[in-house]
């Protein structure tokens, strides 16, 4: 762990960081995480509680123990148990505080927005296809590489392109799970721009005169062809609305990783139990992007070099759980579970500086306008 509990002066800079004792002590009993003085006297004795034990990884009873050693509070394990529970409303509070305090920088005057969920397991559930987690939906900027926006649910908040806000103007990028049109919609109408990956089969394809465009059949002509890429409008079917016009980016893979796919492809219809279509043997050669950046200004090169900065979300993930230690909570109790990764959430938009000036993970280098 990065930072010391057990040191008074490592807590005070905590305790400065996050606004001070007077605003902590306020927005604590704003959110009803701290209403009355008992064994605890204030509102950043219990932050350090409860800090100490999420991050800490020593348990309640041990937790309680080491809070009577230093003189912080004499509490049993079960009454600092309650006191959790009361606390989520609070840390999603003080995170979102943190995160409003993140500087965002823009690439040619646009910020650029990463969309990603990651997921821990629930106490005692196994995570089976997306069961029994918490799930953290999140926005990651770039080029400045820090995270702006958090919101945590269980495996029932499905993983939506427009559940983070948009920020006016922001390219908003995101893998295939995303392609949702409706939400497309919504991140436009909002004032942004998407650069989503695309699935063959995960969208309604049509024609400016609204017959259906097939794209794997369109595919396999441009490879035929010889063409590397395909770069041309596209318009993608509503639940209950005209299609929306968007723009369609395909290039073709490197042989290598051409073959990697449609081996994954195979093995994926294997453990399916069917047999793989050619269909996905021929999409399987494609890089398929969707986007609404327009031609005259994001050339096909600038949209999949928009699209592989995704890999920095996956690598800021890594760093949340293998630094921060954020694994699945060890509470059944739907209270307490949350509070516990809202404190790890906390911790991470804490100790982010210090982890730069470590220089843990290889930066993405671009200039900014």
């Amino acid at each position: 762990m990065i930072l010391d509990f057990a040191s008074d002066e490592d807590w005070a800079s905590v305790v400065d960081r996050l606004g001070g004792v007077d605003e902590l002590a306020q927005s604590a009993r704003s959110t009803k995480a701290f209403e009355r003085v008992r064994e605890i006297k204030t509102a950043t004795q219990l932050l350090r509680l409860v800090l100490a034990y999420c991050v800490g990884k020593s348990g309640l009873r041990l937790t309680s123990a080491w809070a009577a050693t230093i003189g912080l509070a004499d509490i049993s394990n079960v009454a600092l148990l309650k006191r959790l529970r009361k606390c989520s409303d609070w840390l999603e509070f003080l995170v979102a505080r943190a995160l409003a305090k993140h500087t965002r920088g823009t690439v040619h005057g646009r910020p650029i927005r990463l969309i990603d969920a990651t997921s821990v397991p629930k106490a005692g559930a196994p995570a089976k296809r997306g069961n029994g987690v918490w799930r953290i939906h999140s926005a990651f900027d770039l080029p400045s590489e820090r995270f702006s926006a958090f919101e945590v649910t269980d495996e029932t908040g499905s993983e939506r392109l427009d559940r983070i806000a948009v920020v006016k103007g922001e390219i908003r990028i995101a893998d295939r799970v995303h392609l949702q049109v409706d939400q497309i919609a919504s991140v436009l109408e909002a004032g942004g721009d998407v650069v989503v990956r695309a699935g063959w089969k995960s969208a309604r394809w049509f024609e400016s005169d609204g017959t259906s465009f097939e794209l794997t059949a369109e595919l396999d002509k441009a490879k035929r062809l010889g063409l590397g890429k395909i770069d041309q409008p596209i318009w993608l079917g509503r639940k209950e609305a005209d299609p929306i016009k968007l723009r369609l980016v395909a290039l073709l893979k490197p042989d290598q990783a051409a073959e990697a796919a449609r081996r994954n492809a195979r093995r994926a219809a294997q453990r399916g139990g069917h047999q793989v279509s050619d269909a996905t043997l021929i999409a399987a050669d494609w890089l398929i992007i969707i986007t609404s950046l327009p031609e005259n200004t994001f050339s096909d090169k600038d949209i999949t070099d928009l699209y592989r900065l995704r890999w920095r979300v996956e690598l800021a993930f890594k760093r949340l759980k293998s630094l921060i230690g954020l694994n699945g909570p060890p509470a059944t109790d739907k209270r307490s579970a949350k509070a516990y990764v809202l404190a790890h959430l906390l911790i991470m938009l804490l100790v982010e500086p210090i982890l730069d000036e470590l220089d843990v993970s290889p930066h993405w280098d671009h200039d900014i306008d």
